[in-house]
């Protein structure tokens, strides 16, 4: 885990499922992580797939493309989760309709006998596009739309990818990139060898002897001046 303040680093995450409830007995199949410091992604990502140890139902199938087959060869929750728990660390948590995920990743936390993810360390960026624009649709897909998100690679859900767009979405949410695209610019590097600023001597602007006699010549060309009036 990085060694950056809890208060520069967050965790963007989503999660792929078995179904849409734990409480049915469905699982997790992926956890995908980005990491972001002051608002920027570092490129340190964490992705797993995961075996459920259950069937996959042809709903969820038909959303992540993620088969049974497959996830019969990745490791279980069990195997990744010392992993998962020291990456995230005690950062903020952001996910889209983060109860959703959060319920998911405490439900696998409690069958281990693991205490859960505080909630209140997490943050929702359903509830952020709610706030800030009341009555617009809310999806991932939408808010990629509206702030121009490159949706092209997304023909599935895929908890990394979604991660990603998310990243760049909670951004935009919370103000954009341009408080945090590096611009200042750090004093102690920059080489002083720029030529001296070159002076130039004071001016007097005062008008000339010529100047103010050209000028009462031509107040006195104006008809009826406002400023003779009484």
């Amino acid at each position: 885990m990085s060694d950056v303040t809890k208060a520069d680093r967050e965790i963007v995450f989503d999660t792929e499922t078995t179904g849409l409830s734990p409480e049915d007995g469905h699982r997790v199949v992926e956890i995908g992580c980005v990491e972001l410091i002051n608002h920027v992604p570092t490129g340190n990502n964490w992705h797993r797939y995961i075996n459920p140890q259950r069937y996959m139902p042809g709903e969820a199938f038909r959303v992540h493309g993620l088969s049974e087959e497959f996830l019969a060869k990745q490791p279980t929750f069990a195997e990744i989760v010392d992993d998962f728990l020291e990456f995230v660390g005690r950062t903020p948590l952001v996910a889209h309709n983060a109860s959703f995920d959060i319920g998911f990743i405490n439900a696998e936390l409690a069958l281990l006998e693991r205490p859960p993810l505080d909630v209140a360390r997490i943050v929702d960026t359903v509830a952020i596009a709610r706030r800030k624009y009341p009555g617009a649709q809310a999806s991932l897909d939408a808010l990629c739309r509206r702030f121009d998100v490159d949706l092209s690679a997304r023909t599935k859900h895929g908890a990394l990818l979604d991660a990603e767009l998310l990243a760049e979405v909670y951004l935009e949410l919370i103000g954009g990139r341009q408080p945090t695209l590096g611009l200042a610019v750090d004093l102690d590097t920059v080489p002083i060898d720029a030529a001296p600023t070159k002076t130039w001597p004071e001016r007097d602007f005062a008008p000339s002897d010529a100047e103010l006699a050209a000028h009462a010549a031509f107040l006195e060309k104006v008809s009826e001046p406002i400023w003779r009036a009484t």
